[in-house]
């Protein structure tokens, strides 16, 4: 784990399945994997993207680093604490360093309660503060936000769906987290409010040094906001890389497939673009092979060779904090060997960073900039 030290976060060989008894697991009898053995590593104030299509175990591997889920096999670690065995008062302590914002924003805001008595929930359940000083801190958080203190007595419904992802904002900061799990928090919103509520997560992070781990499948997003970046497919790591890496030299075919899906307002540019052959669910992964094989336009060019459907891919190193789980990428610049990676073999440290720019846009400009009024500039 090069360049950051201990790290926040760790996730060691975590998988999740669903489904099936417990015996019939045993067996392998109607389970899904939802994650699949992944391994990564988190930085202290670093902002992390974790992008894969819909089923590809982002949503899971989020909801188990706060605790909504139980990983079957595997650790997961938050300052060198394993958090699966917390128990009581110290699982409680851990909710309050380690807060989630959710991908609706009016399903995960009790309709029934004004927002005033929603923030002060976290208050009185961390007991940290009451009366007069609890009142003035939820006004404060409604400001930091971009909203009016006088909005905190009114109801989910009379917000628009920005504003109550702000109120849903405003809620994971309440209890003054180290770790914020933001699964994916705009794709529910219109383009103008998602570059407004990037705006407000990129301001929050910085300014109050946040470890955030941003769950998308926006490419555009994450590279806007994250300085390294995951790529999940059927619960396992296709890549890891910064950024800029991410962005200028995708080693997994999944990546390239990714990144040449997006449509380009380049001037003359069209609507001619790669896409992916199928979707994910329309193809049985190989027992024991690389699961994007059915799928990958890299192995066909290649002439479907035998060992994609019968050896997994483990996440190995191409350059440093770059990793790429296929036996043919880039093939000729990293010795043909495979290796199971340790805790940390699938996640450098983050780079410097570099200035975001958004994917698919061929001249990028920043996204326009929120006001505390919540008005655009």
């Amino acid at each position: 784990m090069s360049g950051i030290g201990r790290p926040l976060l760790e996730l060691d060989h975590v998988e999740r399945m669903f489904g099936g008894s417990w015996l019939g697991r045993l067996g392998g009898d109607n389970v899904v994997r939802a994650v699949d053995d992944v391994t990564l590593s988190i930085a202290a104030g670093e902002a992390f993207g974790i992008v894969g299509e819909s089923g590809s175990g982002k949503t899971t591997v989020g909801r188990m680093i706060v605790r909504l889920l139980d990983p079957t096999a595997g650790a997961i670690r938050f300052e060198g604490q394993d958090i699966t065995r917390l128990r009581g008062g110290a699982l409680l302590a851990y909710r309050r360093s380690v807060q989630m914002v959710f991908q609706n924003p009016y399903l995960s805001l009790n309709p029934r309660r004004r927002v005033r008595d929603m923030l002060l929930d976290a208050y009185r359940i961390h007991h940290l503060a009451s009366g007069r000083d609890a009142e003035e801190r939820v006004a404060a958080l409604m400001e930091m936000v971009g909203l009016r203190r006088t909005m905190l007595d009114r109801y989910p419904h009379e917000f628009s769906s920005g504003q109550r992802q702000r109120i849903g904002i405003a809620r994971a900061l309440s209890v003054e987290p180290r770790l914020i799990v933001a699964d994916e928090p705009v794709s529910a919103l219109d383009v103008s409010v998602q570059a407004q509520v990037l705006n407000l997560l990129r301001g929050l992070q910085e300014e109050l040094g946040l470890t955030v781990v941003f769950i998308s499948h926006d490419l555009r997003a994450v590279s806007f906001l994250c300085s390294r970046v995951a790529v999940l497919y059927l619960g396992q790591v296709m890549e890891v890389a910064p950024r800029r890496a991410l962005v200028e030299r995708a080693a997994h075919p999944y990546t390239q497939a990714l990144m040449g899906s997006m449509p380009s307002l380049a001037p003359g540019s069209g609507i001619t673009r790669e896409v992916i052959r199928g979707d994910i669910a329309d193809q049985q992964p190989p027992p024991g092979g690389c699961v994007f094989a059915p799928r990958c336009e890299l192995r066909r060019r290649l002439g479907d060779p035998d060992r994609c459907l019968t050896e997994r891919p483990w996440p190995r190193e191409l350059s440093e904090g770059h990793a790429v789980a296929c036996h043919f990428a880039d093939a000729e610049a990293r010795p043909d060997t495979d290796a199971r990676p340790e805790a940390t073999g699938a996640a450098a440290g983050p780079t410097t960073p570099t200035t975001p720019t958004m994917v698919g846009i061929s001249d990028p400009t920043r996204v326009p900039a929120v006001t505390s009024t919540g008005a655009t500039t």
